[in-house]
């Protein structure tokens, strides 16, 4: 089948005329597709793999999670670089050596015989090329994008997130079960480098670069009244030092990064979970895809539309309360062992995940705006994965010692409660007043 190619970009649009297709549409597709292998490579799949290796290598669930743990701090510390790329117009360069770096890192993995490599591998390689393709880079880019359509694009895209958990499980699952984890990681390196090498060619950093505006508005309509939602974005934006010296960065940061323990161990125990309850591998699987992904993939573009009407903070708090009701409700159906009541609390994580990462992109491209977002959004980024990264290493610590999941995971829904508390007391900033042009 012929995959047609995306109009070019980089010559000005002179006649400053709508385009018959928006270059926007193809850096939503783009940012599907990104989130899907970065998202899925570093948690989706985890809960496939930790109980094969662990198993052969003889490891412990604490040392297979450290692994990620580590990833987490350099990340935060890495995306710092990402941010200033971004803003310099370095998306697709980022993307396609990022692809490089995440699939030798997969590849590679498949070799490990020694717990140190799985952390080189994990907690760097991996770490490196999914910051240089996955969430920072796309969501940014996509800010850039889009104004007044924003939360629904980001939302559409998100679902690559959640796509991941649905796809990627059930494809590696019985890889893994028949010939071996080795395999399911060369399997998963072919496919990362099959999906998101072709894409990252057609990656650009922003609609100004290449002569177009945000929402694909034509130069006619960016000179009336129709721009003006676009031009406030730009000119109300807060450099990173000016983003440091408020508020409202920390309050962001905290909430965020208190939801983010949740987030992390969610994807990453609930197969484990599972069949540790007592239900089979293929089970846990299908909670994970069918129960969790599906519906937070298919719940993200109703979040993103909500977001441009309704208040951003109070929809994250809908969506972290949710989630703690559906962690309560799996506890209490696994003791049980019920299946359909445990498939039910899943649903109900899904909806509710499904609500948090676009949500938040919302939140921080609104309250800064687009011009110097990357910077804005890697300075807060050591903050933010500083309180999501002991999470789900906490969460093993805990069962090594009590030998199962219910109080971590009753843990992590009143966390949720608490995030829901502290987003509802964010306050959008202000620009200073001798930087409004």
């Amino acid at each position: 089948m012929a995959v047609s190619t995306p109009p070019s970009v980089d010559a000005p649009a002179e006649s400053g005329r709508r385009p018959k297709i928006y270059y926007g549409y193809y850096i939503v597709g783009i940012a599907f597709l990104a989130q899907l292998i970065s998202a899925g490579s570093q948690t989706y799949v985890a809960g496939v793999f930790l109980k094969p290796m662990t198993l052969d290598l003889d490891w412990s669930r604490t040392e297979f999670t450290l692994a990620q743990t580590i990833g987490r701090f350099i990340m935060a510390f890495f995306g710092i670089f990402v941010g200033t790329m971004l803003d310099r117009g370095y998306a697709r360069r980022m993307m396609f050596i990022g692809t490089t770096i995440l699939g030798a890192g997969l590849l590679m993995t498949s070799y490990v015989t020694e717990l140190w490599q799985w952390m080189l591998l994990r907690g760097l390689l991996f770490t490196v090329g999914a910051a240089m393709v996955g969430n920072l880079v796309v969501n940014v880019t996509l800010s850039k994008w889009w104004v007044e359509r924003r939360g629904r694009m980001i939302g559409i895209s998100a679902m690559g997130v959640s796509m991941a958990g649905v796809v990627l499980p059930l494809i590696l699952t019985p890889v893994v079960d028949e010939y071996g984890w080795r395999v399911g990681w060369r399997v998963l390196a072919l496919i990362a480098m099959g999906l998101i090498y072709p894409v990252s060619f057609f990656m650009r950093s922003s609609p100004e670069e290449h002569g177009l505006h945000p929402d694909g508005k034509s130069s006619e309509e960016m000179a009336t009244s129709a721009g003006d939602m676009v031009r406030a974005d730009f000119a109300n934006s807060l450099t990173r030092s000016q983003a440091l010296r408020t508020t409202t960065m920390y309050q962001i940061v905290v909430a965020f990064g208190v939801s983010g323990v949740g987030l992390g161990t969610m994807l990453f125990t609930t197969i484990p979970f599972v069949t540790d309850a007592g239900f089979s591998t293929r089970t846990g699987a299908l909670m994970l895809s069918f129960a969790v992904a599906l519906p937070a993939a298919l719940v993200k573009p109703l979040w993103g539309s909500l977001m441009d009407y309704v208040s951003p903070k109070l929809l994250a708090a809908l969506s972290f309360v949710g989630a703690a009701i559906g962690m309560a409700v799996i506890v209490l159906a696994a003791q049980a062992h019920e299946t359909a009541i445990l498939a039910a609390g899943f649903v109900l994580v899904g909806i509710g995940l499904g609500g948090q990462i676009p949500i938040q992109e919302m939140i921080w491209a609104s309250y800064f705006g687009r011009r110097y977002l990357g910077s804005v959004r890697s300075a807060a980024m050591p903050l933010t994965l500083f309180f999501g990264a002991g999470g789900p290493l906490l969460v093993q610590v805990y069962f090594d010692k009590v030998g199962d999941y219910d109080g971590a995971f009753y843990a992590v829904g009143a966390a949720w409660v608490l995030a829901a508390g502290l987003v509802m007391l964010v306050r959008k900033p202000k620009v200073p007043e001798a930087d409004i042009a």
